[in-house]
């Protein structure tokens, strides 16, 4: 692989941080194709979702290069996009030149332990990324703290498709077709093995939606997009959440 790598499901998070800085430079291109073009209108749906307002300030969590940090920016408001890969969000950042300077601004940060104050967003999300945490409830208790009570949690994620016969035809996509595409136009095609790998493994609609409401958010909800491909929850922050 020419010193490239692939993270493994126990999600060890220098290789996965390794794994993207690899497949930054065609990360937003490789998603594109293997998400048939729906990857723009996920990133919307989470931009409504969101909701931020004039004045607020969401945290886009695993921001990647930032597409969907401005999808939400876009709607109003400012938006900290963080994401312990440099690469990536050095590569969107040169990409976006000055455009959207003043409304996305990027930080260097792990999931786990978030670089910001208790209480500082009005909004919290995370789009394709809390699969990659090593701890995912661990991750879901720190974006409760740093949301003030009130505040929503949106997350995008890789789900289970309802519709037997659909999941069964795309569940062979991801283990055979993905990664052959892969090759064809990402700068890491391995890196979409642990990818499929991750999918299949990943809990379903209510199994995520349990695993949220356990860490301390309330009112959880989710949405499936594209057959349940992938699903959109939210959740509120209880003036009351207990954040240890």
């Amino acid at each position: 692989m020419s010193g490239r790598r692939r993270a493994q499901l126990d999600k060890a998070p220098v290789d996965v941080a390794a794994m993207f800085d690899d497949v930054a430079p065609r990360y937003d291109l490789t998603n594109t194709v293997l998400s048939m073009g729906r990857d723009r209108g996920w990133r919307e749906a989470v931009a409504r979702s969101a909701r931020l307002a004039p004045g607020e300030t969401a945290l886009d969590l695993a921001a990647g290069t930032g597409t969907s940090s401005v999808a939400i920016a876009r709607t109003g408001g400012r938006v900290v996009a963080c994401d312990f890969s440099l690469g990536m969000l050095m590569t969107g950042a040169a990409r976006r030149g000055g455009a959207d300077v003043d409304r996305v601004v990027c930080v260097a940060g792990d999931g786990l332990h978030l670089p910001f104050a208790d209480g500082v967003f009005d909004a919290a999300s995370i789009s394709f990324g809390l699969r990659n945490l090593v701890d995912l409830d661990a991750g879901l208790r720190e974006l409760l703290r740093v949301t003030r009570p009130g505040g929503r949690l949106v997350v995008c994620e890789f789900s289970h498709p309802t519709w037997r016969p659909f999941r069964t035809a795309y569940l062979g996509y991801l283990m055979r077709a993905l990664p052959a595409v892969a090759r064809a136009v990402s700068s890491n095609p391995d890196a979409y093995v642990y990818l499929a790998e991750s999918i299949r493994a990943w809990p379903d609609q209510r199994g995520l939606a349990e695993r949220i409401e356990a860490s301390g958010w309330t009112t959880t909800s989710w949405r499936d997009l594209s057959g349940g491909i992938v699903a959109l929850h939210r959740a509120i922050k209880g003036d009351l959440a207990v954040t240890g």
